[in-house]
């Protein structure tokens, strides 16, 4: 009451505060505060403060400063004298502009500080993301001028002019601190507002949570808007590249296209692959490493990267059975193709996707080895279309817990040692993609990581099937935890969720796209702020690993140039100390000179003299067939008691002869003749120039060649009738002929009588001088055989015109005489004897005949008419001579016009073959000379194109 009080004294004071007009002054003059106060029954007593709903009013400063309590000033009743009137309106007036200016400028400073403290608060900390910013924006000091740009801008003088004057600032505040004094009075005024602050500060509490929703809201609203409008650009941006990128490629600018950063990097990458880390030269370049469990998702992932469903996939069941790199680079269309095929497929087709996946598995299964599961070999591909980040990936089979039934039992642990020689690599970035539809704790690959890149400085986490894991984890905080890697030891560079379609094999990339960001618009993940708009979309990974990846090029490139070019240095030096008269030829150099030496050889065998394939041919095929003439023509002949009977014996025999079994014989040895003289060639020794370096390489191209080579299967026919005419020939024309069949006939019967003696000398053992002079003896059956010999020789000189075979009488006889001299005898053993003592007496005979025919060419012109000599066998045998020089001819002819340029065209295919299969060189050319070669060709043109795509990164920068 007493402050209402005081209050009405003001207000009479104020009212007869009038320009020497006696009376009261309306109350319409009296203060806001007072009539809504101390008159109620006035129109304006209805008057209420509206509800603060601005920001800026939450932090008003007059509802933040503090009231004092002060001693009311007693105000006499009464007028007061006319020359102080004016005084006091003056006064008054002033209190009240100064109380608006600097009550304003004070309140609205404090309030904007609080607001820009709380905003501040608000903001992330993005210290942690300054790897997702391009590397350029930190080097702008390098392309913008800020001298120039600091010098275009006003002075600090220019500058101050348009600054509030603070002096004047500091000497309101001083009023209105005095103002603010005790007993004065601006604190009655400000008391009222005591009473609005309370009402507003409950109204706080309850506005603060919805205002936060709000401009949370509005936020996500504004970045989903804005990321909106940045695809819109990057898609015309896309298309703009498009055109332009075809109207090269049609050659409008008749300008030759370098080739793009990416696919220099790409074949560094290849040669590498193939290199042996020898000389402790690593690699160590990067490449983006994509592991997961199996079916996390990895091949998903990758696929979005690179905007095609370009992996085979299948329900369950692993698919990525050896590691895939893929080369990711910008292009007018959008192909995919192989880096050993010239075959580009349409990635906008359906056909070529189809077909492509089909390629990628046939490769995949080719590559695993019979009885394994997986493969180590890489399968490189190429993705080129417009808008794609510039990157090298590569997927690696997903990681497994189990062994399953048809899997080779080291499935799981080849898999591991594959992805950790993969992430071994310090400069590799790990992208470690985690299923979010199931429990973390089932993970297998996060362990791998953690002991790869334990400070997680280059592993990117992906958590893949976050529509799935919204749905059906209970608790959303445990999405943010795996986000935040709250639930896992391993550490990671960034963080990112993904969502990679419903599931549906026949889901387009569009339509995922647009599902994903269907899901995230309307997903709690984002409103609730446990995820960061830059953490999600496939989108966004892509540009934050690309970027990461060329930081890391950059960062790693030149270290590793300088590592090979110290390499090379130490290659070149111990080649010059081992082999300083010899080139540097590599395995394929060596193969191309092996490959002409060979050719060199087999056109060596056109220039063989007729002569010489005639002699060997005719000699080659007598030894195949001289058992065969006497044992199976001459001897049943020989039994004939008339010249009658010997002739029709001996045609009968040849005629069946030359049917069946000639022919193909004749072709045998020619073929086997053809071999001999091409190994001869193959395995010669040319002094001082031959290199055994080749010698495995020609004996496989010489034993490939003969394997494929197939005779003429036409020769034998046309062979078998001119054998047939040359045997129906018995007319000797002159004496010469005649000698030449009885030297051919001794020759032969020589040649197989010392046989025939070699083979019963085996069967007897050593005769009595042997015995005596190297003092070896006969075992017993070699004494059984002796006496059975002993037996037979006196039945042949009873009977020396005895026939071939024994009767089953006479081998009694022998067996029962052997008997009596206490040797038992099986009757088998007595035939086998027979046969060997039968024919030495035989062949003794016919060389006697043979002497007694040298001088029976007279009577064998008369026919042997008048004459007790025959002469037969000697024209059997010069029909066998003129048959076989006969044959050797036909068949040179054979080998010169026609069989040795099959051979040549045999060898020629071996050798092309040879050269398409890497396997087989590397199998035929060995040792240190070629190893070492090869990898300095290999350091050389790693160094080479390495110090290239230095060069090309440094012009793009």
């Amino acid at each position: 009451m007493w402050r209402a009080a005081a209050a009405c004294v003001v207000c009479q004071t104020l009212a007869n505060s009038s320009y020497g007009v006696k009376g009261k002054s309306p109350l319409q003059k009296l203060h806001l505060v007072s009539r809504s106060i101390h008159h109620p029954h006035y129109t304006s007593s209805k008057f209420q403060r509206p509800p603060l709903r601005t920001s800026i009013q939450q932090f008003s400063s007059l509802n933040r400063l503090p009231l004092r309590k002060t001693k009311l000033l007693f105000v006499k009743y009464g007028y007061l004298p006319h020359r102080n009137f004016w005084v006091a309106r003056l006064a008054s007036r002033l209190l009240k502009l100064r109380y608006l200016v600097l009550g304003s400028a004070v309140g609205g400073g404090y309030t904007a500080k609080k607001t820009y403290d709380q905003w501040k608060e608000m903001l992330p900390d993005l210290s942690d993301y300054k790897w997702i910013v391009p590397d350029f924006i930190w080097e702008l000091d390098e392309h913008i001028d800020f001298e120039k740009l600091s010098k275009a801008l006003p002075d600090a003088e220019d500058l101050a002019k348009l600054l509030p004057d603070f002096d004047k600032i500091g000497e309101s505040l001083s009023s209105l601190k005095g103002f603010f004094s005790p007993g004065s009075q601006g604190e009655t005024a400000f008391r009222a507002t005591d009473q609005g602050y309370e009402n507003d500060k409950q109204y706080k509490k309850v506005s603060d949570k919805e205002k936060i929703d709000q401009l949370q809201e509005e936020l996500l609203h504004t970045q989903l808007k804005y990321q909106r409008i940045l695809e819109r650009l990057e898609k015309e941006n896309k298309e703009l590249r498009k055109l332009v990128l075809q109207k090269d490629d049609k050659g409008i600018h008749q300008r030759n296209l370098k080739k793009s950063l990416i696919d220099m990097y790409s074949e560094v990458l290849d040669i590498l692959s193939d290199y042996d880390a020898s000389y402790n030269t690593q690699d160590h370049l990067p490449r983006v490493v994509v592991v997961g469990d199996q079916s996390a998702g990895k091949t998903s992932v990758l696929e979005m990267i690179a905007q095609a469903r370009i992996f085979p996939r299948g329900s369950g069941e692993m698919m990525t059975r050896s590691p895939v790199k893929v080369t990711l680079s910008e292009g007018p269309h959008h192909v995919a193709l192989f880096k050993d095929s010239s075959r580009e497929f349409d990635l906008t087709k359906e056909e070529d996707l189809a077909a492509l996946r089909n390629e990628i598995e046939i490769r995949m299964r080719k590559s695993v080895k019979e009885g394994c599961t997986v493969s180590a070999e890489t399968i490189s591909l190429n993705v080129k279309g417009p808008g794609l980040q510039r990157m090298v990936l590569v997927d690696l089979p997903g990681v497994i817990s189990t062994v399953t039934s048809g899997m080779a039992p080291d499935t799981k642990d080849t898999i591991f040692s594959i992805s950790k020689a993969y992430m071994q690599n310090p400069n590799a970035i790990i992208l470690c993609i985690q299923d979010g539809s199931v429990d973390a704790e089932r993970s297998i690959v996060t362990d791998l990581v953690s002991q790869m890149d334990p400070h997680g400085k280059r592993t990117i986490f992906v958590l893949t099937k976050v529509d799935l894991a919204e749905k059906n984890v209970s608790s959303p905080n445990r999405i943010q935890q795996i986000i935040e890697g709250k639930l896992f030891p391993m550490k990671a560079l960034g963080y990112f969720a993904v969502v990679t379609g419903k599931g549906n094999s026949s889901e387009s990339i569009e339509s995922i796209k647009e599902y994903e960001e269907e899901f995230f618009q309307n997903s709690k993940l984002l409103k609730t702020c446990m995820l960061k708009a830059h953490q999600v979309t496939t989108r966004n990974l892509s540009l934050a690993v690309s970027d990461c990846f060329w930081k890391m090029v950059r960062e790693s490139v030149e270290q590793q140039a300088d590592a090979f070019k110290a390499t090379r240095f130490n290659l070149e030096t111990e080649w010059k100390n081992n082999y300083p008269r010899l080139r540097e030829l590599d395995r394929n150099e060596l193969f191309e000179k092996a490959k002409n030496e060979i050719l060199d050889e087999v056109i060596s065998l056109s220039q063989v003299t007729p002569k010489h394939w005639e002699e060997i041919l005719q000699k080659t095929l007598w030894e195949r067939v001289s058992t065969h003439v006497i044992e199976n023509i001459y001897l049943p002949a020989a039994q004939a008691t008339n010249s009658g009977t010997f002739n029709t014996t001996v045609d009968i025999k040849l005629k069946q002869w030359t049917d069946k079994q000639l022919p193909n014989k004749a072709v045998e040895v020619a073929w086997e003749t053809l071999q001999e003289e091409f190994s001869h060639f193959m395995t010669e020794k040319k002094g001082k120039e031959h290199d055994d370096i080749f010698d495995k390489l020609k004996q496989a191209v010489k034993e490939e060649s003969i394997k494929r080579h197939k005779w003429n299967e036409r020769a034998e026919d046309s062979l078998r009738v001119i054998q047939h005419n040359t045997l129906e020939d018995r007319s000797i024309s002159d004496k010469q002929q005649w000698d030449a069949a009885i030297h051919f006939m001794e020759d032969s019967l020589q040649s197989r009588l010392k046989d025939t003696e070699s083979v019963i000398e085996d069967m007897v053992g050593p005769d009595w001088k042997k015995r005596w002079l190297y003092w070896v003896g006969r075992t017993k059956e070699q004494n059984i055989r002796n006496e059975t010999k002993n037996e037979l020789e006196k039945m042949i000189k009873c009977n020396e015109d005895h026939a071939a075979y024994l009767a089953n009488d006479e081998v009694t006889t022998v067996r029962k005489n052997l008997e009596a001299k206490g040797v038992a005898v099986d009757p088998c053993l007595i035939k086998d004897t027979w046969h060997q003592v039968y024919r030495r007496h035989f062949l003794r005979t016919a060389l006697s005949h043979c002497n007694l025919c040298r001088r029976g060419f007279y009577y064998y012109q008369r026919h042997f008419v008048d004459s007790e000599l025959e002469c037969n066998d000697v024209v059997l045998f010069w029909r066998i001579q003129r048959m076989l020089a006969i044959t050797a001819n036909t068949l040179r002819q054979q080998l010169t016009n026609t069989e040795v340029r099959r051979l040549e065209k045999n060898v020629k295919e071996v050798l092309e073959d040879f050269a398409e299969d890497s396997d087989k060189k590397v199998k035929l050319l060995t040792g240190k000379r070629v190893q070492l070669a090869e990898d300095l060709k290999k350091v050389r043109e790693i160094q080479e194109k390495l110090e290239a795509f230095i060069e090309a990164l440094h012009q793009e920068k």
